[in-house]
């Protein structure tokens, strides 16, 4: 990346995801050029106050010379548009998960990769968790011994009244699947070092009838080439009186011993997260999980924009989206849910 401007800006703010990416670039003293936002007003101006950055009307006004980077948080089935717009213009991208909906645009996304006029980022931010790169440090220690299976439980909270109306469409929004689970695939390539070999499961619908192809829960099974297998689950009941968004868990099971982090901890032991480990030969332990990296994803995007070595790449990010195409493609559907 040569002649940085170190400016940046968004096209594209229906999530307030995208903020981490703007406080991030900010902090490292990047200057945002402009938000586009023609739809969700609202949040769009909420992040402009916050962050003093002017709301501009015209998108291709924030592509002209001065800028390097957009980010992006649109429309799921729209960020492939604005991927390809910005390849165009000879802007890198970094976008909010997930990046395509469809088989379809999944092949213009590889399409774009390939032809490496511009670099695509995602914010795959699971991987920076202080807590999950010590599992994972944990995994690559051989403590645990051989991994043989790892099982991952997202609950979510839906707030349904503060959710756009694409959220509940599944040609706009993608599903579940696409939505969720995009992190658990991501998280499940890097933790064990082996790529998917096979996913199977359900998607099932248990409430709004209105919105006819939203679907609320999904289970996967999972198997990959080294053998180890995996059990994904995810869905949008975490209780609105929750002390969390999600009680989100992982749980790794190795030949020697076995291993939970509770990524929102327990309301009645810690509200940090907590990482248990216990072996043939050590009793219930909590692993302490130590500092943060100073890498953060942004700095890991810039990076790779530099030339150098970077935790997430376009393979990284192109096989965890082929995942949510497959197991999307793969799932059978139940309803209890009547029309």
């Amino acid at each position: 990346m040569k002649d940085i401007s170190r400016k940046f800006a968004i096209i594209g703010c229906e999530h307030a995801h995208i903020a981490a990416f703007i406080e991030e670039m900010l902090a490292m003293g990047w200057e945002c050029a402009g938000i586009f936002e023609p739809r969700n007003r609202k949040l769009a101006e909420s992040i402009s106050h916050r962050y003093h950055i002017p709301i501009v009307e015209d998108r291709l006004a924030l592509l002209n010379d001065a800028v390097e980077i957009v980010g992006c948080a649109a429309i799921n089935n729209e960020k492939i548009d604005i991927i390809e717009l910005c390849e165009q213009h000879g802007k890198h991208i970094m976008l909010d998960k997930p990046a395509v909906t469809n088989s379809e645009d999944l092949v213009r996304l590889r399409e774009v990769m390939e032809r490496g006029r511009v670099h695509v980022g995602m914010l795959l931010t699971e991987r920076y968790r202080p807590s999950i790169r010590r599992l994972k440090r944990l995994i690559d220690s051989g403590e645990l011994g051989k991994i043989v299976n790892i099982a991952m439980r997202k609950p979510h909270r839906l707030q349904h009244e503060n959710r756009p109306a694409w959220h509940f469409s599944k040609k706009q929004n993608g599903g579940i699947i696409f939505d969720l689970f995009i992190h658990d695939f991501d998280l499940l390539r890097w933790l064990t070092g082996s790529e998917i070999k096979a996913i199977d499961g359900y998607m099932a619908k248990t409430i709004f009838p209105e919105y006819p192809d939203f679907y609320d829960l999904s289970s996967l099974q999972v198997c990959l080439q080294n053998g180890v297998l995996a059990q994904l689950y995810a869905d949008w009941h975490n209780p609105e009186s929750s002390w969390t968004w999600g009680d989100c868990r992982i749980f790794v099971t190795g030949t020697k011993g076995v291993a939970e982090l509770r990524l929102e901890g327990d309301p009645l032991i810690s509200e940090e997260a907590l990482l248990l480990q216990v072996s043939h030969n050590q009793k219930l332990t909590r692993v302490p999980i130590g500092e943060a990296d100073e890498v953060r994803i942004a700095r890991d995007f810039l990076n790779r924009l530099e030339g150098n070595q970077a935790t997430i790449t376009h393979d990284d990010i192109y096989l965890a989206s082929l995942a949510t195409v497959e197991a999307d493609r793969n799932v059978k559907i139940i309803s209890y849910c009547g029309s």
